[in-house]
């Protein structure tokens, strides 16, 4: 059975608390060939993200086409980890995976940085290993970016939260514990029911 696991733990105690800024702009021109708006509909509300698509076309075509596909709907948060990050897009309730495409080449070369409210790919240790899963930073953790990171590649940051950040941080608070080999794993099923391409 394929394992996507984002072995980040050694690093979460990386770094203290970052105070959160005002730096999501509302204010987003649809009309934007270079970014692309969609939203994350869960059962605990819904989160709403600007895509970057010049400084990350494969990855956010990839994210897209999942998104297009509905192989995202039904999927859950499976991984919480507070004070760092929360990942989903890649199993279900019961934590089967589900299918997913080819795996896609890592543009962490991209110069945006895991600062929070961004969302960026998970994968294995292998750089070029993304499919579904993501993960959106709970704080600023610039040391997954490709300059700073030990393994001298780096997460593919590809867009930034504009709406919902609060609904991010909710989800980042839950009790979490462990379920089969998995761990950090939400008590309370945190689901994504859709994810929308908005125009």
């Amino acid at each position: 059975m394929k394992k996507i696991i984002f072995t980040l733990l050694f690093l979460v105690t990386i770094a203290s608390s970052y105070t959160y800024g005002k730096t999501y702009s509302k204010s987003v021109d649809k009309h934007n060939e270079d970014i692309k708006l969609v939203t994350i509909i869960t059962n605990l509300g819904e989160i709403k993200l600007k895509l970057f698509v010049k400084e990350a076309p494969e990855t956010t075509k990839n994210f897209i086409s999942y998104a297009n596909e509905g192989k995202y709907n039904g999927t859950i948060f499976h991984r919480v980890i507070q004070n760092f990050m929360i990942q989903g897009g890649g199993h279900l309730p019961d934590m089967s995976e589900i299918t997913t495409n080819a795996p896609i080449i890592n543009e962490s070369s991209n110069n945006l940085s895991n600062k929070k409210g961004t969302i960026a790919m998970a994968r294995t240790s292998e750089p070029n290993s993304a499919t579904s899963q993501f993960f959106i930073n709970l704080k600023n953790n610039d040391f997954l970016d490709k300059e700073k990171s030990p393994d001298g590649y780096g997460y593919c940051v590809f867009g930034e939260v504009i709406e919902g950040i609060e609904i991010v941080e909710n989800i980042g608070n839950v009790s979490t514990g462990n379920k089969g080999y998995f761990s950090d794993v939400p008590q309370e099923t945190i689901v994504i029911e859709k994810v929308t391409i908005d125009e």
